[in-house]
């Protein structure tokens, strides 16, 4: 079994920053990557942008709007991915989602988070 657990969104003004973070848990043998992707009100599931990823050996990319902003990173436990989110603005108000592909003793396993909303007040 594979679990994602996400923390950090909140209420932040234009301007401010805000730090999100990712945990993969369960019988990981493998990070292949963690992402960020991002859900507005008017978007369906499939319609999600991505925001940023990490791979399992450190390789990072991220959306084209993010214009240097944001910084991915693993942390200490290397299962936990933080996304710290700098100058944002309105347009950035959205449910942030985690995206995990691992792989463990049984497969390689793609498990979405449960979200957490981000809103950027003017």
């Amino acid at each position: 079994q594979v679990q994602v657990k996400e923390s950090g969104g909140g209420l932040v003004q234009a301007g401010g920053s805000l730090r999100l973070s990712c945990e993969a848990s369960g019988t990981i043998v493998a990070i292949n990557e963690i992402a960020w992707y991002r859900q507005t009100p008017g978007q369906s599931r499939v319609e999600r942008e991505m925001v940023a990823a990490i791979t399992g050996s450190g390789s990072t990319k991220y959306g084209d709007f993010v214009n240097g902003r944001f910084t991915i990173s693993r942390t200490g436990d290397k299962n936990t991915v933080s996304l710290q989110m700098s100058n944002r603005n309105p347009a950035d108000t959205a449910g942030y989602y985690c995206n995990v592909d691992v792989s463990t003793e049984t497969g390689r396993y793609n498990r979405w988070g449960q979200g957490t909303q981000v809103t950027v007040s003017s």
